[in-house]
């Protein structure tokens, strides 16, 4: 393992920058090795030296096509060294190093601190290892019809037809898990999807039988709600969408992460400021709002791997100022596209809260 540039170097220079990416190629071949080798404590802690090696990476002005990381492979052997903890034949060296829910997480920590690549290979690895069954739980209509509170939540709100259901699909790497429609407003109730349910739950809840066994560890919910704005439905029915939301943001323990959509090519409009007005006034301070900007290679000429999606600066002082106004200007701000698949490591950076708790 190489070590750092000594300090007076320039960061920029070309002896430093073939220093930092020998030193980022030897720490991810011992991640790799020891992941695939069942040694997931030593794996994480190389894991973890990326993590703090990813910012000066970028300070000195790598690419990710200059660097070229072996992310998908590293990926593979954590998903790998995870199944193996799964079913017991894995086990930590040293039990008392704390190891997240899946040991994914912790490549993904390092992929987000380098510079992004936006590679669909890499991002199918970190998808399916994330998300081995997806499974519809139930569209409830309200509060009573919510299903246990015994995991996380992450929710994912904003006007019709700002692309909810295309975002759920992409991050899960599902073509049809939440339903597209051309038609604004399809979706017309709270629909529960769960992520890594026991093997066979659909079983129970199709035919009522028993299945034995327990949720993975890592298992969240998905909740994809009715869109606001476009939805033509009476007036009194969305009010009652309106009340329902209200209710579950400032009641249900187990929800981890707002998301709320914008349209990356316009920005907000007065239902996206009502919203971020009654998300900071009601929201429980352990849950976590984000803003995700989306449609993003609509805005670029030929979108392609490299140049995959951008929003203006107009359109992003719009959304900080709205967010400053309502009390929820300390809100990251995602850019995302489901056409050309970006953002997808951003969103997963806070799906993991739901994940984790």
């Amino acid at each position: 393992e190489l070590s750092l540039p000594q300090q007076g170097t320039p960061i920029d220079s070309p002896e430093s920058k073939d220093r930092l990416k020998h030193r980022a190629y030897s720490i991810s071949s011992i991640a790799s090795r020891h992941f695939y080798e069942g040694e997931p404590t030593m794996a994480v802690r190389a894991c973890d030296m990326l993590t703090e090696l990813g910012p000066i990476i970028r300070e000195s002005g790598l690419t990710a096509e200059e660097i070229n990381m072996p992310w998908a492979r590293i990926i593979q052997g954590a998903a790998q060294c995870e199944s193996g903890r799964r079913d017991g034949s894995v086990q930590p060296c040293l039990p008392d190093v704390k190891l997240p829910c899946n040991l994914v997480y912790s490549v993904l920590n390092a992929m987000c601190s380098f510079p992004s690549d936006n590679d669909n290979l890499t991002y199918e690895s970190l998808s399916n290892a994330l998300v081995r069954r997806t499974l519809f739980i139930t569209g409830a209509v309200s509060m009573e019809g919510l299903p246990e509170m015994d995991r996380g939540e992450v929710v994912f709100i904003g006007r019709s037809n700002v692309g909810k259901s295309s975002l759920v699909n992409m991050v899960t790497n599902r073509k049809s898990l939440a339903y597209i429609s051309k038609r604004p407003g399809k979706t017309q109730q709270f629909n529960y999807f769960a992520v890594n349910d026991k093997a066979g739950k659909e079983k129970e809840i199709k035919y009522g039988d028993e299945v034995l066994g327990e949720k993975d560890p890592d298992s969240f919910y998905i909740l994809d709600v009715p869109g606001f704005g476009f939805a033509k439905v009476p007036v009194e029915q969305r009010q009652a969408w309106s009340d329902f939301l209200a209710e579950y943001i400032q009641t249900r323990k187990t929800l981890k992460v707002i998301f709320h959509l914008i349209d990356g090519r316009h920005g907000p409009i007065d239902e996206d400021s009502k919203i971020m007005k009654q998300i900071g006034e009601m929201k429980p301070a352990g849950v976590k709002y984000v803003i995700v900007l989306t449609k993003a290679d609509k805005n670029v000429k030929g979108p392609s791997a490299k140049n995959s999606g951008k929003v203006s600066k107009d359109v992003l002082t719009k959304v900080r100022k709205a967010a400053k106004a309502n009390n929820v200007g300390t809100a990251p701000i995602l850019l995302t596209s489901s056409q050309t698949n970006l953002g997808r490591d951003d969103v997963w950076r806070f799906m993991r809260l739901a994940a984790e708790s």
